[in-house]
């Protein structure tokens, strides 16, 4: 059997807290292990735009944030896990209504969400996530890298809903964190890919991988492209990708923007234009993506804070320009 840490040894944690878009930390208790989860370490915890979402107001978020993490179980159920090395993929679902045993458990209408709906997130000391829902890090891949498995396989989710065909050319708009790792997956699969953004310095840091990149400076391509990926997280940029899909073509819709969004869907029905909207991926798809030992990572952290710096690490997340901002707590 597993124990729990002892409550005299660890009574209490330091967590951040969102409240009305300030960042705070606070003492927290522990979080207590329910059946069948594990507790979990928080090792290394990534700052994505998700949370600066969260912050300007996404969801009436309050609470703890964070869900791209790497954490060392100290807790469990099963032994197996005891002392491992993990990333958590983030959807908690019921496991009992249809959509999970459809094998649509990131869809479970029941679900909660680590660090976005009613579950406290991983910028914290300790968090909590169900074993089924852990992945063992894999030999040889620094921990810090491990970071990127959740967005990586969010990047992986447009292979698994859009049969693009092999060698095509594919128009990415964004050059944040997410546009950046998508870029790398479509390349890395097959296609031709061309980046569009307003940061050339940060683009070409994927030139070694035979990526395009052009400077997004208000003359985009109109209907250029059969497959379009909006990874902007603004309104406009959905505008201007649209704009760049080829009639019958496929825009796929990577990131969320906080409040309503506003577009002219003349040109989406006139062009017969397929969007799909895509979110969480498959891990075992971006774990191997890590494996192969190919992805450009290391140049996309840019700053690192201790775990009690988180507001100041917010701020510099926040900034122009800034890739990954890691929190730690080592």
């Amino acid at each position: 059997m597993v124990l729990e840490p002892q409550a005299q040894s660890i009574p209490r944690m330091i967590a951040v807290e969102l409240q009305q878009g300030t960042v705070s930390l606070a003492a927290r208790p522990v979080p207590s292990r329910a059946e069948g989860h594990a507790l979990i370490r928080m090792r290394h915890a990534g700052i994505c735009s998700t949370d600066l979402q969260l912050q300007r107001g996404y969801y009436n978020f309050s609470g703890t944030p964070g869900h791209e993490f790497v954490g060392e179980v100290v807790a469990c159920g099963d032994e197996k896990w005891l002392g491992r090395l993990v990333a958590g993929e983030i959807n908690l679902a019921c496991n009992d209504c249809d959509w999970c045993r459809r094998g649509l458990r990131r869809h479970c209408p029941n679900r909660t969400v680590l660090g976005i709906v009613k579950h406290p997130g991983a910028f914290a000391e300790f968090l909590t996530l169900p074993e089924c829902n852990l992945h063992a890090l894999p030999d040889g891949v620094p921990a810090e890298m491990c970071i990127f498995i959740e967005p990586l396989a969010a990047a992986c989710e447009i292979l698994d809903q859009v049969a693009i065909p092999a060698g095509a050319t594919v128009g990415v708009l964004g050059d944040g964190k997410l546009g950046l790792l998508v870029a790398q997956v479509l390349r890395l699969s097959g296609l031709q890919v061309h980046l569009f953004g307003r940061h050339v310095d940060k683009m070409r840091l994927l030139e070694p991988l035979g990526i395009g990149v052009e400077r997004a400076n208000g003359a985009l391509p109109r209907m250029a492209y059969d497959y379009v990926v909006d990874a902007t997280g603004s309104a406009s940029g959905l505008e201007a990708a649209i704009a760049m899909t080829r009639p019958r073509g496929t825009l796929i819709l990577k990131s969320t923007v906080h409040g309503a969004v506003t577009i002219d869907t003349a040109a989406v029905i006139v062009h017969e234009i397929t969007l799909v909207g895509s979110r969480c991926g498959r891990f075992e798809a971006a774990l191997q993506f890590l494996l192969a030992g190919r992805l450009i990572l290391a140049p996309l952290i840019h700053d690192r804070f201790p775990l009690r710096q988180a507001p100041a690490a917010f701020a510099r997340a926040a900034e122009k320009g800034v890739l990954k901002v890691l929190l730690e707590n080592e």
